[in-house]
């Protein structure tokens, strides 16, 4: 996945005429045109890793976005649900999370069983396909 990826995706909500699909697709593809300037000024490449990450976090945003206006009330009810309708667009870009008992599995295959050599590990193969606290926590478990 890449920028020119979530444009076409973009112009197709567009064309179904799908206004919380653009917006949450906006809101991506700024983000990774921001990712992608600050990776050229280090003379590196934006990895897929880096487009899943920017996905998780606009995600997040939107989740705590969302939060917000379901306190202030049922005056924010449309908001609500246009939340909801771009949280369920950038999620379906996601991929299916690895579950604690795979991250088990890699944790106990591994030679080096330290901290932070496992979140080495899970980061630099798994970026974007589990969560780092999970991680974090299987690893405290064992």
């Amino acid at each position: 996945m890449n920028i020119d990826f979530f444009k076409k995706e973009k112009v197709a909500m567009m064309k179904e005429k799908n206004k919380d699909a653009v917006s949450a697709l906006n809101v991506v593809i700024n983000k990774i045109m921001l990712a992608t300037i600050e990776k050229r000024a280090k003379n590196e490449e934006l990895s897929e890793g880096d487009v899943l990450s920017i996905l998780q976090k606009t995600e997040k945003e939107l989740i705590e976005e969302k939060s917000g206006f379901e306190k202030a009330g049922e005056a924010y009810a449309d908001k609500v649900a246009s939340l909801d309708s771009q949280i369920k667009t950038v999620k379906s870009y996601l991929p299916q999370m690895m579950g604690k008992d795979e991250i088990k599995k890699i944790i106990l295959s591994l030679a080096d069983k330290s901290v932070p050599s496992v979140m080495r590990h899970f980061k630099a193969n798994y970026n974007g396909k589990c969560d780092m606290k999970e991680v974090n926590e299987v690893l405290r478990s064992l």
